[in-house]
């Protein structure tokens, strides 16, 4: 597995990250092979929210690593906090506090090796973060702090104030879901790519060395479903397919080579728990798609060259 550094960290991490949002599904002795197998293939980055599994998940990743040979340095740990779901976000001192200690507890673990704020804040005050901030980081809790779904001002409101550097931003991309990548290709055009929905965020985080943590790689729309077989996709499948044979490998393997090939070096979050489906996506590092490829793939998908 390839690596890379996290942002302007010290973290050395693997370019695909083991997204742990549906191990609540996986039995006991699953969930042990599912830590196995990412560990198998270098995949040591382990990406969680205090809101997956209403926090079940944490907890159970906790007691199957416990039942691995691996230890804690083994691991790099991410989590998330924000969201309440169904009723708000808060983004006060003591909320985002209580959330990493109960994460930390779930956990079973003395620190985070990442602490990634979720949905932006509407009533967020700057001042309240920054002091949680300080006193995570003072206490050895929290060593590197990320955000999630992000404009670039947002960040730079909140970096007037945080004295830690924003390491991460987790933002939704997929082949079809790729909008940051086409406002940048239709400047100055009428055409459905055009509208600028995200503050240029994907030059924004390549100016200032921040990683774009990639969420749902396979899906189209807001968790509407999985483009790869899917016939609202025909040309893109085609071009899928006509890949994997030449490569000798799957379309899932393609699509994983596809986002690593861009230039912003793209943190890639695995969210699936099939263990094959792993492995095809590791083999995705091992593959440099051509700038031809690449160009075919986009437009397959319905984006356009103006």
């Amino acid at each position: 597995m390839k690596r890379m550094s996290l942002g302007t960290s010290s973290l050395e991490v693997p370019v695909i990250a083991a997204g742990c949002m549906r191990i609540n599904t996986l039995d006991e002795e699953s969930l042990e092979s599912y830590i196995n197998k990412c560990m198998e293939l270098g995949m040591n980055f382990f990406e969680h929210a205090d809101i997956y599994g209403g926090g079940k998940c944490e907890s159970l990743f906790a007691e199957a690593f416990a039942k691995t040979e691996f230890r804690r340095e083994d691991i790099i740990l991410q989590s998330k906090c924000g969201i309440v779901p169904g009723v708000m976000y808060d983004f006060s001192k003591e909320h985002i506090i209580k959330s990493v200690e109960s994460s930390l507890k779930r956990l079973d673990t003395d620190y985070l090796d990442v602490l990634v704020l979720h949905r932006p804040d509407a009533l967020m005050e700057p001042e309240e973060v920054a002091e949680a901030f300080d006193l995570l980081n003072a206490s050895g809790k929290v060593r590197n702090f990320g955000v999630s779904n992000h404009k670039p001002m947002q960040i730079e409101f909140l970096k007037k104030y945080v004295k830690q550097d924003i390491v991460t931003n987790q933002l939704q991309l997929s082949i079809p879901f790729s909008n940051m990548i086409a406002n940048g290709m239709e400047v100055n055009m009428l055409t459905d790519g055009a509208p600028d929905r995200d503050g240029s965020v994907l030059d924004y985080c390549r100016l200032k060395d921040m990683t774009i943590q990639a969420w749902s790689p396979f899906q189209y729309g807001f968790f509407e479903g999985v483009f790869i077989g899917s016939d609202k996709f025909p040309e893109l499948n085609q071009q899928l397919e006509e890949l994997a044979e030449r490569y000798d490998v799957t379309p899932i393997t393609i699509v994983a080579a596809w986002m690593l090939r861009h230039p912003a070096h793209f943190q890639v979050i695995a969210g699936t728990t099939n263990l094959s489906r792993l492995e095809e996506m590791a083999l995705g590092c091992d593959i440099t798609l051509s700038r031809e490829e690449w160009y075919r793939i986009y437009l397959s998908a319905g984006h356009i060259l103006p």
